[in-house]
């Protein structure tokens, strides 16, 4: 019982260990995030800052812009294969009609124009 018990509480302390060092690195990354936040802010008061604000802005107005076409190109790419598919079809029928045209014509000799 008491190998029993002396597990437990290893297992326990482990466990309080790992929860430390979440807690550690959870505050950790929440201090870096509040940091972040704080430098942006503080960023746009600084000499030349506001134009890398207005970049970054600008930014993320020409990417949302630049999704916006990207999705537009899968009906694009949708509309030209069915394009090439129906193309295919014509170009196919196209020349087993040709060839059975020019198999049921006879050739006959063209005269030149008269001048």
């Amino acid at each position: 019982m008491t190998t029993q018990s002396n597990e437990t509480q290893k297992n326990e302390t482990r466990s309080d260990e790992a929860r430390s060092k979440e807690a550690q690195s959870k505050d950790l990354f929440t201090r870096v995030q509040d940091l972040g936040e704080e430098a942006l802010h503080k960023l746009a008061d600084v000499p030349g800052g506001s134009r890398l604000v207005e970049m970054a802005n600008q930014s993320r107005a020409r990417l949302d812009e630049m999704q916006r076409r990207l999705r537009g190109l899968d009906v694009l790419e949708q509309r030209v294969e069915e394009l090439e598919q129906r193309l295919a079809k014509l170009e196919t029928g196209a020349t087993t009609s040709k060839a059975e045209a020019v198999a049921k014509k006879p050739a006959v000799p063209r005269k030149p124009p008269a001048e």
